[in-house]
Formats: C-alpha cells, sequence, structure tokens
C-alpha cells in the first residue's frame, strides 16, 4: 500500500478522504466489475469542484497515479487502480434542467437512470445508452450509443460544453466557443485530457415511446437476424432497436420453459407518430415464432432501464467489441455459432445499430472517427462464479475472434476491455494524430493515464 500521508488532502477537501484502515474503504474500492480487485491508495468522494482541484493537485505533486470514477461502469475497472488516488463522484449525481431552453447540465457522477428521471419530467430526454446505472460521463467520452442516436446521434454529438479540471490543475469550460480542441477532443476521446465536472446536452422532445422486448427461440436466430437486417435498413430513424444474443431472462412475459435456454432478441421503441406504433413492431412479431413479447407504450427512462437489475454490482466481467460496416451473412453466422453458446444469463451479446444521425457527423467532426460503421456489436460476458472466469474470457475471444473477418479495424472504446490497449491508435485512426496534441497540449505527463490511453505526443 501505498505509504503517502493524506492528512494534507482531507484538510483541502469538504468531501470524504478514504483509505485502508477506514472501515468504509472495502466499499468505496469496488467498481462495477467484480473481476476487478485494485487496492487504490484513498479514495476522494468529492463533494464540489474544489475538492476535484484538490485532488489533481494532490497527485500530481505527490506522484500518484490518478483514477477518476464516474459511475464506476468501465469493464477493465479504470475507476481504480492500485496505489492510485481515485477521484469517486458517487455523491454528486445532480441534474438540472433547462426546459425552454432544451438543454439539461448533470454533474460528473449522475447515471444516465439520474438524467433520465430529471429530464422526462419535461417530456425531454438525449442519446443515452441502453442500461440505466451506466454513468453519463463515461458513455459519452467514449462517444455513447443507444436507443436513440439513429435520431438524434451520439451522446457527445448532443454535448455542448463540458467543464473540465486539467491535470495543472486549472478549471476550464470547453465548447464550441472556448478551448475548442479541447472539446472536439472530449468526444469521443475518453477521459485523457482532464477530469470533467459537469456536462451539458441538447435534449430532445422524448416522453412514451412504443417499446419492444421480443424473445425468440434460439433455433430462429438465423431468421431473425436477416429480417432484423432487412427491416433496419428500410426502417425511419425514429426506430431505434438492437440485435441480441441472450440465454432467456426470467422476465414474467417469457414462458418458464425458455428461461436460461439459447434465444434471440430484438429490444428497442419508435418515437415517432405514437399511432404508428403498433405497425413499427409487427413485422417483428410476425417474421418468426416469438417465445415472449412485450410491445407497447412505455415511459423512454422505463425503457432505458428495463436491465438494470440483471447487472448488479460485483458480477464478473469480460468484454470485446468491433465496428462493422454491414451486418453480412458472415458476420451473422458468426454470431449463430457463438451466440447459441452464451454461457450466463447476464451475458448480452448486443448488436447496436449507428447509423442515420451518427452518419451526418464527419469523421474529424468530433474524436469519435467511426462514422461509416453501421453496427457496434459487444460482447459483454458476465457471471458469478470465479471457476468460470477462464473458459468465459476464451469463449469471448473466440467469439470476437470469429467476427474479426468481417468487422472494422476499430473497436468501441467504451466496450475495449484492458487487454485492448495496443489498439488505441487502430480505434482512433485518422484522429489519433490530433488527440496526441491536444493531449500533450493539456495533460503532456500523461497524469490522466488510466484509461484507453491516449500517449502525449
Amino acid at each position: 500500500m501505498n505509504g503517502t500521508d493524506f492528512d494534507g488532502l482531507r484538510g483541502q477537501v469538504r468531501g470524504h478522504v478514504i483509505t485502508s484502515g477506514d472501515a468504509d474503504y472495502d466499499a468505496a474500492r469496488a467498481v462495477q466489475n467484480g473481476l476487478i480487485d485494485k487496492r487504490p491508495a484513498a479514495v476522494v468522494q468529492v463533494s464540489q469542484v474544489a475538492d476535484v482541484i484538490a485532488g489533481v493537485n494532490f497527485a500530481r505533486e505527490h506522484g500518484l497515479a490518478l483514477a477518476v470514477r464516474g459511475g464506476g461502469h468501465s469493464g477493465p475497472g479504470f475507476g481504480t487502480a492500485d496505489d492510485a488516488l481515485v477521484i469517486d463522484f458517487a455523491h454528486t449525481r445532480g441534474v438540472r434542467v433547462d426546459p425552454a431552453g432544451r438543454t439539461a447540465r448533470t454533474e460528473a457522477g449522475a447515471t444516465w437512470a439520474d438524467f433520465n428521471h430529471a429530464t422526462h419530467a419535461f417530456g425531454l430526454a438525449t442519446t443515452g445508452g441502453v442500461v440505466g446505472s451506466t454513468g453519463v460521463s463515461g458513455l459519452t467520452l467514449g462517444g455513447g450509443i443507444g436507443y436513440l442516436d439513429r435520431k438524434y446521434g451520439l451522446s457527445c454529438d448532443n454535448l455542448l460544453s463540458a467543464d473540465v479540471v486539467t491535470a495543472d490543475g486549472r478549471f476550464l469550460t470547453a465548447s464550441e466557443h472556448e478551448h475548442e480542441d479541447l472539446f472536439w477532443a472530449l468526444r469521443g476521446g475518453g477521459g485523457n485530457f482532464g477530469v470533467v465536472t459537469s456536462l451539458e446536452f441538447r435534449l430532445h422532445p422524448v416522453d412514451t415511446v412504443h417499446a419492444g422486448i421480443v424473445i425468440y427461440p434460439g433455433d430462429h436466430a438465423e431468421t431473425v437476424a436477416k429480417f432484423y437486417r432487412g427491416q433496419l435498413a428500410d426502417a425511419p430513424e425514429e426506430f431505434g432497436a438492437f440485435l441480441a444474443f441472450h440465454q432467456g431472462p426470467p422476465v414474467p412475459f417469457l414462458p418458464e420453459e425458455f428461461h436460461g435456454k439459447p434465444v434471440c432478441i430484438v429490444v428497442g421503441m419508435w418515437t415517432g407518430d405514437p399511432a404508428e406504433g403498433p405497425s413499427r413492431w409487427q413485422p417483428f412479431l410476425d417474421a418468426a415464432p416469438v417465445a415472449g413479447s412485450m410491445v407497447g407504450p412505455m415511459p423512454y427512462p422505463a425503457l432505458n432501464s428495463a436491465f438494470d437489475g440483471m447487472y448488479p454490482k460485483g458480477l464478473l466481467a469480460y468484454w470485446k467489441a468491433a465496428f462493422l460496416s454491414e451486418l453480412n451473412d458472415g458476420a451473422i453466422d458468426a454470431h449463430l455459432e457463438y451466440g447459441r453458446r452464451v454461457p450466463s444469463v447476464q451475458t448480452a451479446v448486443h448488436i447496436y445499430p449507428i447509423d442515420g444521425a451518427v452518419h451526418r457527423v464527419g469523421s474529424g467532426d468530433t474524436a469519435f472517427p467511426n462514422r461509416n460503421a453501421s453496427f457496434s456489436p459487444v460482447i459483454a460476458c458476465h457471471w458469478v462464479d470465479p471457476a468460470d472466469t477462464a473458459a468465459n474470457i476464451a469463449w469471448v475471444r473466440e467469439y470476437a475472434a470469429a467476427l474479426q473477418p468481417y468487422s472494422e479495424s476499430a473497436g468501441y472504446i467504451n466496450f475495449m476491455d484492458g487487454d485492448d490497449l495496443d489498439k488505441v491508435a487502430e480505434n482512433y485512426g485518422p484522429n489519433y494524430a490530433r488527440l496526441r496534441d491536444v493531449k500533450t497540449k493539456y495533460d503532456p505527463q500523461n497524469l490522466f493515464h488510466i484509461n484507453q490511453n491516449i500517449v502525449p505526443a
């Protein structure tokens, strides 16, 4: 354990500085992924921006590694590290909505469930993932895929400004009008450039949606996958839905005979004219025999948090990701082979569409460069028993290798794991050199390196 004396830091912050001798240390150091068991030197549960400035300065001056935790959902557990100082936003989760201006400003510790609860009161939303307990900051800084991206773009495309504490302890606001280079880099470049303390978003009129969760027996997965491909190609951007391979979840609308069995699922929503909702989902109900379904009007926050109960903190997890320019027969065959062998009910293999509005942003307009990809598949394996770890990691790696011939060279950094750090330059492609220049300007000593790291030029 790092021998640094943290009494000086305690005197500089209003939040809580937790070290190994404190009763709440084990709870404070835990992240979402139970496979990550790090012992940081201290966790600073910040209460305001001044605490963040003090924490950054303390880490820099004492030569400490610095980890930043928003929602804590990072697959590789980048919200913690051995002997590091962790800046933890667990207690800063406020969201302030401007309904007239259709904007919202959120603190860095807010989850999408927090955000959607606040904005839904005004019939507004922005793109924000598919699991409500995911942190707003981490998802947005890496890009931000979600149900609304076909219509409204990625989360980072809806970012209007961000407050940032840089490596030298300065407090900056980045937007299209100030520190434009930093603003460009934050939209997809991850946590490489500073500690983001708040984010301002553009909102859109999204209230009650016509949601669908349609579950098919695994034997019909090929029919469903090819139908999904054709249907989505012609679907209006108001229809956002992903294709998934799971074990049958224990939900009331799925008969027990399918629980724990291989299934194929289509999940999403229609945000257009409510009267068209049933007709938009009927083709999916007719495409193949349905094991169980729930289709109908639903508040957007309810759909966005529908799967939260399946992913409690502490599950063991290992992820891999890619981008697909098309969902061709080869990619479908790979999904059929491995998707039918999903090893646990918590494991999620999802194929997210990222066309429509995502494609209308240039590859160099934000740090997120992958604007020609049409789908972003993720293999998110979760399990309970540590004895299954080796087999599950091997399954994920074999699955990813089977998809590789049909995939682009890059992958989505929010879905990458800790052994993917050698792919960072490839993931950013033509934007990597520019990102290195911005990194050099704002963090020349690479204080912020516990992430999908961009090395200073």
